[in-house]
């Protein structure tokens, strides 16, 4: 099967995703809309895509489309995913899944009714730190596991003003104010990425932003929102724990690596910091930075991997780290573009392939919600001055079975 492909708003982040569908070689077509015409013609002109579509629902009432990337603004993902399912289109959606309770139940009941796949693209699956987890959980190299953390640690200044004015208009500074703990995925998805438990209770704390630019303001925000940074402390269905942090105002280098990871066992542990990977265990500690480093996409014939171990060069044409598998990857998509710590070719090609064989995509719909509801739940939690509450748990997915094969331990 040939999947016709929508993408759903062209902003920034879209037209990388465009490109890489577009050239899979499991996608027929890839058209595009967006509330602002002109920027879905621009991206559909600049990638060479099918055409254009004049409003999302014109996108869903064609038999051309037979599935929806949802790339639109984070707080809008719930009913538009809702939508798409009713019409009978498979999604991949953009974190986060939703942000409230209601639409994240709503979500995994239209997908169980429905039988059609909903993926939600949560990169940090494919983290290289988590891909390194999942295989040393797998090992039992761990122990028992029983305490991680996850940090998205990604600073206004490094960028999120200039996406926010871009995607938000005049009005922007009432969307950037979008509370940390519901974009909880890049940290509580690396973390539950490679320990297969889920929260079951919280207590978070927010931090009011002092900076007085009318960002994280609640006079000005749409959410009521005045926490830039908040950070929140889970149990775990197991018996473990989870810390996890959400900062928006932070000195640290996130454009060398936005989100980190700790693991802790009973055997061994791993850490993180924005330079370096260590593996420890009680007879010592191993740098492991070679192996989760990703790379920029180089030419086959850069000189500068005149030097390179061949076993290390694949990563460094294709964006890979050394410990990602990346034998299952198109050719096609190789040398494109590939984010997020090399995580993009993995994720549309984890969408393709279950729309292909109608299974489960990795980060299917109960799964994306233990990504998403703890945050959702946790953001309570800090505006009730770190009240602990119960995380409800939507249960496992019908048949972790048929999830495809992806990175190192991917369906582990």
């Amino acid at each position: 099967m040939s999947l016709r492909l929508g993408v759903v708003g062209a902003g920034q982040f879209a037209g990388q995703f465009a490109a890489l569908f577009h050239a899979h070689p499991g996608v027929e077509t890839v058209h595009v809309t967006d509330l602002l015409p002109e920027r879905a013609r621009q991206l559909a002109d600049d990638e060479r895509l099918a055409g254009t579509f004049s409003s999302y629902e014109q996108m869903l009432a064609s038999p051309e489309i037979d599935a929806v990337a949802i790339f639109t603004q984070r707080w809008t993902h719930g009913p538009l995913v809702l939508q798409a399912l009713e019409a009978g289109k498979h999604v991949y959606s953009a974190v986060p899944m939703a942000i409230s309770e209601c639409e994240i139940r709503d979500i995994v009941e239209a997908v169980a009714a429905t039988g059609l796949v909903y993926m939600m693209g949560e990169t940090s699956y494919y983290n290289p730190a988590t891909v390194f987890a999942r295989q040393k959980r797998a090992e039992g190299a761990f122990g028992r596991l029983f305490y991680a953390e996850g940090d998205y640690v990604h600073d206004m200044d490094l960028g999120f003003y200039e996406a926010y004015r871009y995607s938000g208009g005049e009005n922007w500074r009432a969307t950037a104010s979008y509370p940390p703990l519901l974009y909880p995925t890049h940290s509580i998805g690396g973390v539950l990425g490679a320990w297969p438990s889920h929260a079951v209770s919280v207590s978070a704390i927010g931090v009011r932003d002092t900076r007085g630019d009318g960002v994280f303001d609640r006079s000005t925000s749409q959410f009521g929102n005045d926490f830039s940074n908040a950070t929140a402390l889970f149990e775990l269905a197991d018996g473990g724990s989870m810390r996890i942090n959400e900062f928006r105002r932070v000195g640290y280098p996130s454009h060398l690596r936005e989100s980190r990871f700790r693991f802790f066992g009973t055997e061994g542990s791993f850490e993180q910091l924005a330079t370096v990977s260590m593996w420890q265990t009680k007879d010592g500690v191993h740098d492991v930075s070679e192996l989760i480093d990703s790379r920029p996409s180089l030419s086959p014939d850069d000189p500068s991997l005149a030097h390179v171990d061949p076993a290390l060069r694949a990563a460094f044409v294709s964006g890979y780290a050394a410990v990602h598998d990346a034998s299952r990857i198109p050719e096609q998509l190789r040398g494109l573009h590939n984010g997020h710590e090399g995580s993009h070719h993995f994720l549309v090609d984890d969408f393709v392939r279950a729309v292909q064989a109608n299974t489960l995509p990795t980060v299917n719909a109960w799964v994306a919600a233990r990504f998403t509801l703890p945050g959702v739940i946790a953001h309570e939690s800090a505006n009730a001055g770190g009240e602990r509450f119960a995380v409800p748990d939507l249960g496992d997915a019908p048949s972790a079975a048929s999830v495809p094969a992806g990175g190192v331990g991917a369906s582990s």
